[in-house]
């Protein structure tokens, strides 16, 4: 029985600096197919120096460019690695072992989450951060939603087993200042989403959900094991979905389109 064809999707903005180690960290794939949206820099030309199949173009919204690379690709399974992850020996091993006997759509593949050179183990929550995203799935089982910023799934047929061996490395912020830089980014957008929506929500109920995510993030999510660390990730946390409302309320001439 032929084995199943294993294609790794990398969507990708303007990551020559990281894009490097990110490929070949995907060269255990049977193709690799590199989506660049809008860049200027050299990632096309190391995308093509790894082997990699190359699609450029420009979308607004996050979601349209991921579906564009899960379009384009032509193995049996799909997995999904942003340009600041690296897939670890061991997690390519457990991929190959997962699809060769799968009778199922769909699988989370555990992360591991580094700002700086420190591995951060807890207190990623809500959209801000998670231990686990749902990467690998069959050809065609999985769309994103039209949305600018942690879009939404659809998935055709059930979820599998939680992939338990290796973890995507995600190298998420290089310091506290990238983690709030992060924040700015992902809010603008976030508040973008919401105005083209027509519900930005309300005041009272984006602070309550300040202090849930926050106290998930710190409590809930074990936050408080990291010291200092656990209170800004839960401060980020929280602080997402408020802040992406003020902006919507505050600024809607900014942020919407």
């Amino acid at each position: 029985m032929t084995s199943p064809r294993l294609s790794a999707l990398v969507v990708a903005r303007n990551e020559e600096q990281r894009l490097p180690d990110c490929l070949a960290s995907c060269a255990f794939a049977d193709e690799v197919v590199v989506v660049l949206d809008r860049s200027t820099d050299g990632s096309a030309a190391i995308a093509r120096e790894h082997g990699a199949r190359v699609i450029e173009g420009a979308w607004e919204l996050e979601g349209a460019r991921r579906n564009t690379g899960l379009d384009a690709c032509t193995g049996d399974w799909v997995l999904e690695v942003d340009a600041d992850e690296r897939v670890t020996p061991d997690l390519a091993a457990a991929i190959h072992a997962t699809i060769a006997s799968s009778q199922h759509a769909w699988h989370q593949v555990p992360v591991d989450n580094y700002v700086g050179e420190r591995l951060v183990r807890y207190g990623w929550a809500g959209s801000f951060g998670t231990t686990s995203v749902p990467r690998l799935s069959r050809k065609g089982a999985k769309r994103w939603r039209a949305q600018r910023v942690h879009p939404g799934l659809d998935w055709t047929g059930a979820e599998g087993p939680k992939i338990t061996r290796g973890a995507l490395i995600h190298l998420v912020d290089r310091d506290i200042s990238d983690m709030l830089r992060r924040l700015d980014k992902y809010s603008s957008a976030k508040a973008a989403d919401l105005i083209a929506s027509g519900n930005i929500g309300t005041l009272a109920g984006n602070l309550r959900r300040f202090v849930s995510r926050a106290f998930k993030s710190y409590v809930s999510r074990n936050g408080y094991r990291e010291g200092a660390m656990g209170v800004l990730l839960a401060f980020c946390t929280g602080a997402f979905p408020l802040l992406s409302y003020l902006k919507a309320r505050i600024e809607p001439e900014k942020h919407g389109r």
